[in-house]
């Protein structure tokens, strides 16, 4: 689907900054949908594709004669590959077309599934993941700049909500719909099954994104100097604690629910997909208040997360009050990424691309650190001991988002 010829200059939140000024000639679709629902479905498939490895450990360690733990470093490779891409993306591709530049990382996903799929040996599959991980972190880096130039500013919100909801349906769906796959054809069709949506994700963005030249901007692509701004590291710390808190907590839910609420095999895998799509509406519903509640909302998500950890540590025995805890993170806290891109998005009109690339790799590097430090602490002190520091990160993350909504508005 072609977008129309309707287009609208471009601007920065309101004026023009003199070091950043994009040229007269470049314009952009009014409302190019379509391209953001083509980045939606790559969103949905890197996703899908991050986390399949999560259900076929074992079959995958036993045909490459490894250990299963080895096995697990397929996603941590993507994990490291991820954070360096989005730190060095915005430099190295600052005078390419956008939109190459995002279907190229879209056709490296491609390469990377079929890659993965034909693994002929355990290195040649870890070449294959650290080619996702730098899927995933370059696109996800340009995803916000990108929907700010596809659609109108007030718009962004909404735009920036749909990517997620890719994102929520995808973690949800992964690791059962990897298991199901690789118990029928294996776990290297299993893989190969997301290559033929890459290639649809990669041939509707190539048809349906305008082209989006490089703007002007004479700034520095050092993503380290926005830390320069207090309220971008406050805004960084807080997005840093948010996401430590949500993996420390998320990573070990299968085994609380296995223990602890003594839930079957059934009613997880039931819990886990009313909390992906607690997380679609979630992202509906947030991206209509950010307009005018953009700060309140990320304060109060993390808070509200924080509450429903120590709820989970209180009444986690009990399936139904567990349930309804489980529904309420997953809209709370899928909805959480979506206000962190709106702020960019505003906080940094002029460096939306610098600003998402250490965003990203502030994510990737905060997701890797929660999920260890509440390994290690539910193996030492127990499952409570994960969920209440979970608890601690997120009401952390809830007082640093104040200080960044006060250090704004100075």
């Amino acid at each position: 689907m072609t977008q129309q010829a309707l287009t609208q200059p471009e601007f920065l939140d309101g004026e023009a900054e003199p070091n950043a000024v994009a040229p007269a000639a470049s314009a952009v679709p009014v409302a190019a949908w379509g391209a953001v629902i083509s980045m939606a479905l790559c969103v949905a498939v890197l996703i899908a594709s991050e986390f399949m490895p999560v259900s076929l450990l074992s079959p995958i360690a036993t045909e490459l004669g490894v250990t299963e733990g080895r096995a697990g470093q397929a996603i941590s490779i993507s994990g490291i590959f991820a954070v360096l891409t989005s730190l060095f993306v915005a430099g190295l591709t600052r005078h390419l077309d956008r939109r190459l530049v995002l279907a190229s990382f879209s056709l490296i996903l491609v390469v990377s599934g079929t890659i993965v799929t034909f693994a002929p040996n355990y290195l040649v599959l870890m070449i294959g993941r650290a080619l996702l991980g730098v899927a995933i972190g370059g696109f996800w880096s340009m995803s916000t700049s990108i929907v700010m130039r596809l659609v109108p500013e007030d718009s962004v919100p909404k735009g920036l909500a749909m990517l997620n909801a890719g994102n929520a349906i995808a973690a949800t769906i992964s690791a059962p719909l990897g298991s199901l796959l690789g118990s029928y054809i294996g776990w290297r069709g299993a893989f190969f099954a997301v290559v033929p949506l890459a290639l649809v994700a990669l041939v509707w963005q190539w048809i349906s994104l305008p082209s989006l030249p490089p703007q002007r901007n004479e700034r520095s692509s050092n993503v380290f100097r926005l830390l320069a701004r207090p309220p971008v590291a406050i805004g960084m710390a807080s997005i840093m604690l948010l996401f430590m808190g949500q993996f420390a907590l998320f990573t070990y839910l299968r085994p609380f629910l296995e223990t602890v609420t003594a839930v079957s095999i059934s009613t997880l895998s039931l819990l886990l997909l009313l909390m992906g799509l607690a997380g679609v509406v979630g992202t509906y519903l947030v991206s209509h208040l950010l307009q005018k509640r953009l700060f309140p909302i990320l304060v109060t998500i993390p808070l509200f997360m924080a509450l429903i950890a120590l709820g989970l540590i209180a009444v986690g025995s009990s399936a139904t009050s567990t349930a309804a805890l489980l529904i309420g993170w997953g809209l709370f806290g899928t909805a959480a990424p979506v206000g962190w891109g709106t702020w960019l998005s505003r906080t940094m009109p002029a460096d939306a691309e610098v600003g998402g690339g250490l965003q990203v790799a502030t994510i990737q590097l905060a997701i890797t650190l929660g999920a260890s430090t509440g390994g290690v602490l539910f193996d030492a002190a127990g499952w409570w001991s994960t969920f209440l520091f979970a608890a601690v990160l997120l009401a952390g993350s809830s007082l640093l988002a104040v200080a960044a909504w006060r250090s704004t508005r100075l």
